[in-house]
């Protein structure tokens, strides 16, 4: 694709040490403008795409879309990718109904991102605190059948969605910190000062302490 003179200019504003507080103000700028959004997404590299999310027009992210952008997320490292496809969510798949039924959709995808991104939302669904969905049990079904052989990073977006409800549900919570005990997910893994094990009893004990659970 033979990039716009304005598609150009802003990709050599972005280096190396461009941070995202700094993606977020040149978006605040553009507001919305889809075309120029598939030019910085066709360069290929990691920041002009999550500046190219930010600025897409969430009345034409289709299905079909999605999907192109999920097959071009792979050519990034595992790090980007995950960053990549939690941004479009947050920033885009959540906006509206018809893709969040989309997310809805996505719990036995092909794709690792799209499972990811399913059960990422139904944790943050749960994360807020609000009453939770009726799919509670069918969720820590699946999570205990398929959590120890899915890909690791469907693997942590269903433990964050275990702890979540583990803190909130506690008429699940002991099972919930069975699931941990029983795969020993993350146990024994360091977490920078401040931040709380993504191991399932670690994890349940502290957050339902912090608020009084």
């Amino acid at each position: 694709m033979k990039l716009s003179s304005s598609a150009t200019t802003i990709l050599e504003q972005i280096t190396a040490n461009t941070k995202l507080g700094d993606i977020r103000n040149i978006a605040k700028r553009i507001k919305t403008d889809h075309g120029l959004a598939m030019e910085l997404w066709s360069a290929g590299k990691f920041l002009p795409r999550m500046l190219a999310i930010l600025i897409m027009d969430n009345k034409l992210v289709s299905k079909e879309l999605i999907n192109d952008l999920d097959k071009d997320m792979y050519t990034h490292p595992v790090d980007e990718r995950n960053q990549l496809m939690d941004w479009l969510m947050a920033n885009q798949l959540t906006k509206n109904k018809k893709t969040i039924a989309l997310i809805e959709s996505w719990e036995n995808s092909k794709s690792a991102l799209q499972r990811r991104t399913f059960w990422y939302y139904q944790g943050r669904l749960r994360w807020t605190g609000q009453t939770p969905p009726a799919n509670t049990p069918a969720l820590l079904t699946q999570i205990e059948a398929n959590i120890a052989k899915e890909d690791p990073a469907v693997q942590w977006a269903m433990n964050f969605t275990a702890g979540w409800i583990g803190i909130y549900d506690k008429q699940y919570r002991a099972r919930c910190i069975a699931i941990g005990e029983t795969t020993k997910l993350y146990k024994g893994d360091k977490v920078s000062k401040g931040c709380t094990p993504n191991y399932l009893p670690e994890f349940i004990a502290i957050e339902s302490g912090k608020r009084g659970l």
